[in-house]
Formats: structure tokens, sequence, C-alpha cells
């Protein structure tokens, strides 16, 4: 990461078990399986959400949070974020699928990077509102509700949800 005065980079890998998308058997039900992929990284990555959620509440300054894609694992801390700003779970997946416009160039890169390979995969670069909506009820399932898996599994105060809160909604 190139270092510029005034910004301050934060590497936070939540994903612990990688898996290699393209070759998914193209008889699993993909968005089924990306929400399961999202409740894998929402229960591993605990330590590096909370770190995340941590630095945007505490930042002064805009805060800009991307992975590779910008889809899965930021799609994930996204809808976090939204579900602890009160955000509708309707606007939430609108503004999680809007990345579907960027399937096309996501494939294209894909093809680009490994020539030969073949993408077995129909789901890969997808983000349909159908993954993010079964990842927030999944996570609701297991904890009680988002706030309650933010509190419990994340181990953020009430009084960090409110600074977020308080940093990112206006009157």
């Amino acid at each position: 990461m190139p270092d510029y005065e005034g910004l301050v980079y934060h590497n936070l890998s939540i994903e612990h078990r990688p898996y290699d998308q393209a070759e998914i058997d193209p008889d699993v039900d993909p968005w089924r399986y990306l929400a399961d992929r999202f409740a894998e990284v929402a229960e591993d990555g605990v330590e590096e959400i909370r770190e995340a959620l941590e630095v945007i509440t505490a930042a002064e300054e805009p805060v800009a949070f991307h992975c590779a894609s910008g889809k899965d694992r930021t799609g994930l801390i996204a809808a976090l974020v939204l579900t602890l700003l009160g955000v509708s779970e309707d606007d939430i997946a609108a503004d999680f699928a809007l990345t579907e416009l960027a399937t096309p160039h996501l494939i294209a890169e894909w093809h680009a990077a490994h020539p030969g390979r073949t993408l077995r995969w129909p789901g890969y670069g997808r983000a349909p509102e159908t993954v993010i909506r079964l990842a927030l009820a999944d996570l609701a399932a297991r904890h009680g509700s988002v706030e309650d898996y933010a509190t419990g599994a994340l181990g953020l105060s009430p009084a960090r949800i409110a600074a977020l809160r308080s940093r990112l909604l206006t009157a």
C-alpha cells in the first residue's frame, strides 16, 4: 500500500478459510453456498471484524474499506455497519446487489488472470440480494439478532455501537 500523508491503512483479513469460487461444483446452490461462506467469515473473523468496526467508529476522517473484488468481505462489513445503523434489510440488500453491475468485469479479470483455466461456477462474481438476506438471517438465527452478534460474538459494547451511530448518522 502506498504511503500517503494522512492515510492510515489497516490490513484486516477477516477470511481465514479461503476458497476458490471458480472451482465450485456448478450444481451447488450458489446463493446458499455464498451465505454459508459469509457465516464462516462472521465466526472465524470476529477479531478482525471487531477491529474494522472500531476503526470505522473511531475515525475522524472518512473511511474506505474494501477487499479484493469488493463484494463478499466488503459486503459483510457494509451489511453489519448498515444494520447497526438501523438501515432496513431491503435497503441493505439493494445496496449489496449493486455489486452485480461489476460481475462482467470480475469475470473478465478472472479470465485474464487465469489463462487456460475454466470458470466452472456460474455464481462467480455474483452478488444477488438473496446472499446478503440469507447471511443476515443466519446471523440473527444463530445469535438472536445482528446487534446481538455485535455485542456477543464481536464483543462490541452498546456504548461502542452508540458511538458508531453517533459518528455516522446525522440528526
